[in-house]
């Protein structure tokens, strides 16, 4: 198969592998942000070698779970984390080695200097977890230091937090203080082990109002390096009319299709003291579907199938057979909607992403982020490939190294360096 001009072009200048390894973690530049799910390399058959590295500056691993009675951050499958064999693997190591997909993260990392991976901890499923498990001093102390622990035996170059969401003051000042005891443990367990290198902390930050006025954004703000603003999931089964999922404006003309708003979000970020260059603009790489409507802003009845789940389709398996695909340009989002079967799907495609990334740039923000990478399509089409051609245009991506040194690592392989792989 003959690769896209722009592909082989951002293949060379982001291939870094022979550089040296340096003390700061990024060097300016978009960030292209895409999160990885272990679930992924089940049902989906999506595994880190799929991952199109050259294309993206930071993945982020999700999720890992939390205790909420003892407050320690740990892997709840470690088949897929740590211990699964890829026919790459070798089965005669001798010690505690590192396999799963931490370890293909760990190679992608050697051979594409440029990309970052972070472990992120929460998720949506996760979440309940959070408010007993970081509600006193010393559980957010076992919070930090257990996350720190994973980074450290796992090679990963930061941690991102999936708290959805805080639910009230209490809370939001608990996240503050979650987010600076993760801080300072990621600089203490650089300082001890004489790396001299930042280790990355984020977060992933919501665009409805009623979550992000809950929380106190500049205050959280001093111990971040970027927010991944989830920027989509504004209609969907839970809704009462169907309506874009992932709009960049209000509608005028339909407003009930609109009932959240990407340029609001950031608008309230922005007043609330969150820099522009820290924003990282959340893009949807699924539709959410919904059946027994007339339109677009219309009642419905159910959500009907999904790839993998009801009412969710992968962006790589739309528009779906028999449907038309319309797209709104004082919304800036797509739908596809079947006339006879009476279907409607909200999505991005390309187009979209590019309209929205070249209106991020105008207002001076960090880059992109997809949620999840497996539902893309490959070439021209790739969500993750526009993003990176947008960037590319605007004076390129964020190039900074990542780090390959772990020390205390109680994987001998990946202590190693994963030498000869």
């Amino acid at each position: 198969m003959q690769l896209p001009l722009f592909y082989l072009l951002l293949c060379i200048s982001l291939s870094l592998a022979d550089q040296p390894v340096s003390n700061v973690s990024t060097s300016g530049g978009y960030k292209n942000v895409a999160y990885f799910v272990n679930w992924g390399i089940y049902k989906r058959n999506f595994h880190p070698q799929n991952l199109t590295a050259p294309l993206l500056t930071h993945v982020h691993y999700a999720f890992a779970n939390i205790r909420p009675n003892t407050s320690e951050v740990y892997l709840n499958d470690t088949w897929a984390d740590t211990d699964k064999h890829y026919p790459s693997d070798s089965s005669n190591g001798t010690g505690q080695n590192l396999y799963g997909c931490a370890k293909q993260l760990y190679l992608l990392k050697k051979h594409n200097r440029h990309l970052k991976t972070l472990l992120s901890i929460g998720g949506y499923s996760y979440s309940p977890s959070f408010a007993s498990a970081v509600s006193t001093p010393a559980g957010r102390a076992t919070f930090a230091n257990t996350s720190v622990s994973l980074l450290a035996n796992l090679g990963f170059d930061g941690l991102d937090i999936g708290w959805e969401f805080p639910a009230n003051d209490a809370q939001a000042t608990d996240m503050v203080s979650l987010v600076a005891a993760l801080r300072a443990a990621l600089d203490e367990y650089s300082r001890a082990n004489n790396l001299g290198y930042h280790f990355l902390l984020t977060v992933a930050g919501p665009a409805g109002p009623q979550h992000y006025n809950t929380m106190h954004l500049q205050a959280m703000d001093v111990y971040l390096d970027y927010w991944n603003l989830m920027a989509y999931d504004y209609t969907g089964s839970f809704s009462n009319r169907t309506g874009h999922q992932a709009n960049l404006n209000p509608s005028s003309n339909n407003s009930a299709s609109t009932p959240f708003s990407t340029s609001r979000a950031v608008g309230d970020y922005l007043a609330a003291g969150v820099p522009a260059h820290k924003l990282v603009l959340g893009i949807p790489v699924y539709g959410r579907a919904f059946t027994n409507t007339a339109g677009l802003g219309l009642p419905f009845s159910g959500v009907g199938p999904g790839t993998t789940e009801n009412g969710v389709w992968d962006y790589k398996d739309l528009p779906r057979p028999g449907s038309m695909e319309m797209h709104d340009d004082e919304a800036v989002g797509s739908y596809a909607f079947d006339h006879e079967k009476k279907t409607l799907v909200s999505y991005d495609t390309a187009g979209e992403v590019q309209r929205k990334l070249e209106w991020a740039s105008g207002r001076g923000l960090g880059g992109s982020m997809f949620w999840e990478a497996s539902g893309d399509r490959v070439g021209n089409e790739s969500l993750v490939g526009t993003a990176a051609r947008v960037w590319a245009s605007k004076g390129g991506m964020d190039v900074g190294e990542n780090w390959l040194g772990y020390p205390v690592s109680k994987y001998g392989n990946l202590k190693a360096g994963m030498p000869g792989e």
